[in-house]
């Protein structure tokens, strides 16, 4: 039985009477039950009051408790994710999922549970990284199939379909003294955790190097729409520096390869390296 605590009381004595008695009553009668019954119950954390509470007699009858937790790492958390997102990668437009998108997807779930702005007693459950994952498959497969590519390969700009997906799935902390909107929180859960992410793979490729390209004024637009054959134009005249970039994700693919190069350009800008402009829902990154 799913949310135990959100029971109407009344329903919470007849499950008691069930387990102590084996017995319910149905408007006066009652109905015995002879075999032994097992019940199993699931509960949000005490301290979450909005989804009520087990009446002591009930809870004084549970045999034993199991307490669950959030994944203790990140790689976990992706694989419960993958196993429990039911989503069909095959098929005409296969897609292809670079393993640092799914490690930003959960990330975000990682800083919103640690998030200051957001009401830990409520918890952030694994149902926030899923629907994020959809979405974000959602969109680049939308992209694959409107423009012909394939595979789909999900890039930084289709986190910007993640408002539809997040928002009303927060609690905010609403007894701290910041003014900060659920969108603005959910950009700064984003920002934050392709910068986390990025970081690791700054330590093991050295792509803060790309940043001195900039710096002779080399502009590249990305978008959720921008065909990834533009990318690979736009990188032709820019010095091989940019196969590093690559490495992130070894692919020939140029569908793989725009994927790497939004990474990495969001990367920068999370570390100030590079600045980044938002236009007609085009991102364009400079010096």
């Amino acid at each position: 039985m799913n949310e135990l605590p959100e029971l109407d009381e009344l329903v919470q004595v007849g499950l008691f009477n069930i387990l102590e008695e084996r017995d319910v009553q149905i408007r006066g009668y009652p109905i015995q039950f002879d075999l032994d019954i097992f019940i199993a119950f699931s509960a949000n954390p005490s301290t979450y009051n909005r989804s009520g509470k087990v009446i002591p007699q009930l809870k004084d009858r549970i045999g034993s408790i199991v307490q669950t937790h959030y994944p203790r790492d990140r790689a976990l958390g992706i694989e419960i994710m993958q196993q429990e997102a039911a989503v069909e990668l095959e098929g005409d437009y296969p897609v292809q999922v670079p393993y640092f998108m799914a490690e930003i997807i959960e990330e975000i779930t990682e800083q919103a549970r640690r998030s200051k702005y957001i009401d830990q007693a409520s918890g952030v459950s694994a149902r926030f990284s899923l629907a994020n994952y959809r979405a974000m498959i959602a969109s680049a497969r939308q992209r694959a199939i409107v423009l012909g590519e394939t595979p789909a390969v999900p890039r930084i700009s289709d986190l910007g379909h993640l408002y539809a997906t997040s928002l009303g799935k927060l609690e905010l902390d609403l007894m701290g003294s910041h003014q900060m909107t659920e969108s603005q929180i959910l950009d700064s859960l984003i920002a934050s955790s392709v910068k986390q992410v990025f970081e690791q793979y700054v330590d093991s490729y050295g792509l803060d190097e790309i940043s001195k390209i900039f710096a002779a004024g080399v502009r590249i637009e990305v978008g959720d729409m921008l065909p990834s054959s533009t990318y690979a134009e736009r990188l032709g005249a820019v010095p091989g520096i940019w196969e590093k970039a690559f490495e992130v994700n070894a692919a020939e693919s140029e569908v793989v390869r725009a994927s790497c190069v939004e990474f990495v350009l969001a990367g920068l800008h999370a570390l100030d390296h590079i600045s980044r402009a938002t236009s007609a829902g085009k991102i364009e990154y400079e010096i």
